[in-house]
């Protein structure tokens, strides 16, 4: 028998290139010793790595490190999906990073090597075919975030929230990899197709109390990752500590690779019958709490934290109609993973054009401030304003912003397709609640300022002058466009979700 396994390098494209990104930064930064020329380097293996996993996913679905019909390594339309959507969210983060590194706040070479670490976990993280693979993946991802987070030299906060943010993370990957422990006890199998099919065709397997805990204890490592609720308390805290790049990052790429891994383990591995209740359950509780909180937070990324923890409850609604018998059609079923994925596409570029808008918005290398530190800022800076502004309409779910609007039909429209009206009325409902400090931090930046503070005039500056606010102005402006686009072609970004 012939055990040497036959690999599709073209499949491992993506891969290639984002690790090979990481690999350079770090020549670069030891032989040329050249802030410009590191933040270069990482910047073009980024857009490599988006434009490769473009293509590779333009073709038929690819797959490698294959047993039987088992592979480890699968490439389709949504693995490039995720792939090009990491490398832009990791080339946008690195744009808003420029102020700080040109500053000599934070060590570029160290900085721009665990960033592009970073997004090589992302990458793998969408073609992953088993639970190695996926945990290996969400790993490498989350990592390099816990130094990143505190990366800021003489900051406590910033070390605080590193702090947390490793515990935090230590707990959620011990769970999940007890949940995979359990799982390969009660079948043998670590593929995630694999495992899907003995469950569903063994149901004396599924019944055992040791598969219901093993189910339970991944959703909950899992739910750690994409803060839902009641597993989010470190979220806000990170979020505000950490530098306002990497707070981009964890509230974007981080959060999204945490929803695709839920997301891969739900739709092919895990029973619908038992992870549907739950689902719907953490979906309603991370929505509400989430946008109550957000109600009445007053420092600009504290808001923005609890924001993103409501949005996550508005990614996981789709998959709690899988809690219903209607839900569980294939038809079904198709239509709520694919506004999963299509809403937390919309989302996590609305989140990184709001995050350009506070930091263009704020003194070069400052925290995000307070809601007051924002009042009148549309006076001082209208178009960075306007671009922010429009950010946070879009979150909302409102027009001109059709991004955010498209997005939460699609998340309703698919519950209903699945019978779970409640939980369609529940999002409806927290949907108008988020208006309320949605529309609260845009009007603060028309509202009038008696003069303004040394954050107001200074805010947008830098050490290096006008170049630096070109490049945060530059991620702004693309973000914006982004999602513009998005608004205005959404059926796209649902049939890539939907493949």
């Amino acid at each position: 028998m012939n055990v040497v396994q036959s690999v599709d390098s073209v499949a491992l494209l993506p891969a290639y290139l984002a690790a090979g990104t990481a690999v350079l930064v770090l020549i670069t930064d030891l032989l040329v010793a050249r802030p410009r020329a590191t933040i270069a380097v990482a910047a073009l293996g980024a857009l490599g790595t988006a434009v490769g996993s473009a293509l590779v996913g333009a073709g038929a679905e690819r797959r490698t490190f294959c047993v039987g019909a088992d592979c480890s390594w699968v490439f389709g339309g949504r693995a490039a999906l995720v792939g090009v959507v990491v490398a832009l969210l990791t080339l946008g983060v690195l744009g808003l990073s420029v102020p700080a590194l040109r500053s000599g706040r934070s060590p570029v070479g160290e900085y721009a090597f665990l960033l592009a670490c970073s997004m090589t976990g992302g990458v793998v993280l969408g073609a992953a075919g088993d639970l190695i693979t996926l945990i290996v993946a969400l790993e490498t991802l989350t990592l390099p975030l816990y130094v990143l987070v505190g990366l800021r030299r003489g900051s406590l906060a910033s070390a605080e929230a590193a702090v947390t943010f490793f515990v935090v993370s230590v707990v959620a990957t011990t769970l999940t990899l007890l949940g995979a422990a359990l799982l390969y006890a009660v079948t043998g199998g670590l593929h995630l197709d694999r495992l899907g099919a003995l469950l569903a065709e063994q149901p004396d397997l599924r019944d055992l109390p040791l598969t219901t805990a093993a189910v339970a204890v991944l959703l909950v490592g899992l739910a750690f990752k994409v803060a839902a609720v009641p597993f989010h308390a470190w979220a806000p805290a990170t979020y505000d500590g950490a530098p306002l790049p990497v707070a981009a990052y964890l509230s974007t790429a981080s959060k999204l690779g945490g929803l695709v891994a839920l997301l891969a383990v739900v739709q092919r591995a895990l029973p619908a019958d038992q992870t549907g209740p739950v689902l719907a359950l953490l979906a309603v509780l991370t929505m509400t709490v989430g946008n109550l909180v957000a109600l009445r937070q007053r420092r600009t990324v504290r808001l923005l934290a609890w924001s993103s923890v409501a949005q996550a409850g508005y990614i996981l609604a789709p998959l709690g109609a899988l809690a219903l018998a209607a839900g569980r059609t294939d038809e079904a079923r198709s239509a709520a993973y694919a506004a999963a994925v299509a809403y937390a596409v919309f989302f996590v570029v609305l989140e990184l054009a709001a995050f350009a808008g506070v930091t263009a918005l704020r003194p070069a290398g400052a925290d995000g401030g307070t809601l007051d530190d924002l009042r009148g800022a549309a006076r001082r800076h209208p178009w960075r304003a306007a671009a922010f502004g429009l950010a946070l309409v879009g979150l909302a779910g409102l027009p001109p912003g059709l991004a955010g609007l498209f997005a939460k039909v699609t998340v309703v429209r698919a519950l209903l397709d699945g019978g779970a009206a409640w939980l369609a009325l529940v999002v409806a409902l927290n949907a108008v609640i988020g208006l309320a400090y949605y529309l609260r931090v845009t009007a603060a930046l028309w509202a009038p300022t008696t003069a303004p503070g040394p954050a107001a005039a200074l805010a947008g500056g830098g050490a290096s002058g006008v170049p630096v606010v070109g490049v945060v102005a530059v991620v702004l402006a693309v973000a914006t466009v982004a999602a513009v686009v998005l608004g205005v072609a959404p059926q796209l970004v649902l049939d890539l979700a939907g493949r």
